[in-house]
This record gives C-alpha cells, structure tokens and sequence, in this order.
C-alpha cells in the first residue's frame, strides 16, 4: 500500500520586490509502506519545503498528495479542490510525524510531560495510557533513565532523541525527519542515526531528508537527488553512489564523499 504519493506537486514562494522563486517543480514520488526514502542534494533544492507539504506546514500551489490513498490535497492555483472536513483532513495529517533540525522542546517541562503532551490534548489519551506509553517509547530510544530531567540537562543528542519520542507518541505510521543531526556536535550524530536505524527495521515509514550518506548507503530502499525544486534522479543507494546517471548528481556525490 502506498503511504504517501505525491503527483506534481509545484510551490512558488513570493516576496515584495523579488522575483518568485519555485521552490518545488512538479514533484512527484510514490513511498510504499515500511519503505526508507533518503532526499540528498545542495542547500536551496526544496528538500525540507517537499517534507514540510506532506503534513501541510507548507502548502502546495499546484498537484496532489495523498496520505494512505486518501487524496488530501489537489490543487490548482494555491486553492485546493478537495472538499473534506477540517477534522477528517486533521485525522489523516496526524498519520504523519515529523522530527525537525531543532529539538522545540518546552524547556519548562520534564522529558516525560514533552512526550505526553501531545497524546494527552490532541490524541485525547488518559493520562495513565499517556504516561505508559511515554515511558515505553522513551526506554525505545535509550533515555529511560532521564524521564524526570529536564531538556536543559539533556545533551543536544539527546534532546534529538527526546523529539523523535515526541513524534512516536503520537503513533503515527509514516515519520518525517528534516536534517536531524544538522544542529548536532559530531560526536552524538551516532546515538541519533542509531535509532532511526531501529525505526527502519520496525518497519516504520521514513522519508529522511539528509547529509548522512552513510545512514543513506546503509538504511535507505531508495534515494533521491533533489536540485532546484525537481526530483533529478532515483535509484537505489548503490545506483546513487556508485554509478549516478545525471552529471549533477555526480558532482554532488563527489563533492559530499
């Protein structure tokens, strides 16, 4: 089954006195499910604009997206043609999880009520069910000792880790991961790469937007080269970084590695 398909999907970004910029050119790719997608390319290839569109932080100019085969957007001109009511739309949308660069945890609350929040007021969940599977999901990702501490006494590592249990909470079945290990020290890119690389062997539904090559080579089922706002090519990792087709692809496989 596919869990996120994409037809064409275009966005311009306009701003007063410059000229409009198209971020995404008709973009489209089908993700099946337990698939591991890696999106690589140069800063600016509209990346992290295609992530943000599928569970519409960004909206969409042009093209269609489904979630699980429910067609949740099409549109034409920024306006969408697809007539649902703002609570079944919010109820698929809330398939999709995300993990951004940074960690947006409530400094003034313990790792535990970060990771509860959400099931508590959105997925109306007891708080004793909330607090259960809090807990689970935060031994899952190896801080089952630091439920009480606070994200100031977390190490940025960690903090990661702590967001990626936030998302999961929510048991969403399709995750999002926009350049996780961007804001990190080197020496903690592990610990995080290491749980998603759980995550991809559970199964989970993963588009990973990264410079990690190495969590790219080894996890991913496909990877995407993205530069300009267009998907130039896809293949799997070793079509990608052993024999890449397009010239620009290959400039950026060689200046990367």
């Amino acid at each position: 089954m596919s869990m996120v398909k994409t037809v064409e999907i275009s966005k311009t970004f306009h701003s007063q006195g410059r000229t409009p910029l198209d971020v995404l050119k008709k973009v489209s790719l089908t993700v099946e499910q337990s698939e591991v997608i890696c999106i690589i390319g140069p800063s600016g290839a509209g990346k992290s604009t295609y992530l943000r569109t599928l569970n519409h932080l960004e909206t969409i100019d042009d093209g269609q997206i489904y979630i699980e085969n429910n067609l949740v957007f099409d549109c034409t001109h920024g306006v969408n043609k697809v007539k649902m009511h703002h609570s079944e739309r919010s109820k698929i949308l809330l398939e999709v999880g995300m993990v951004f660069q940074r960690f947006n945890l409530f400094p003034h609350k313990t790792v535990l009520e970060n990771v509860m929040l959400a099931p508590l007021h959105v997925r109306k969940f007891s708080f004793d069910e909330a607090r259960e599977k809090a807990v689970q999901i935060m031994e899952r990702v190896g801080l089952g000792d630091k439920i009480d501490e606070y994200p100031s006494k977390l190490s940025g590592g960690q903090q990661q880790r702590v967001a990626i249990a936030r998302a999961l909470a929510m048991e969403p079945r399709i995750m999002l991961f926009d350049e996780p290990t961007s804001s990190l020290d080197p020496e903690l890119v592990g610990e995080v790469l290491a749980v998603m690389k759980q995550l991809a062997k559970a199964g989970m539904t993963m588009l990973v937007v990264s410079h990690e090559m190495g969590f790219a080579r080894e996890v991913a089922n496909k990877v995407l080269f993205m530069y300009e706002g267009s998907i130039l090519e896809t293949g799997t990792p070793e079509q990608i970084f052993n024999n890449p087709v397009n010239d620009r692809t290959r400039h950026f496989i060689k200046s990367v590695l």
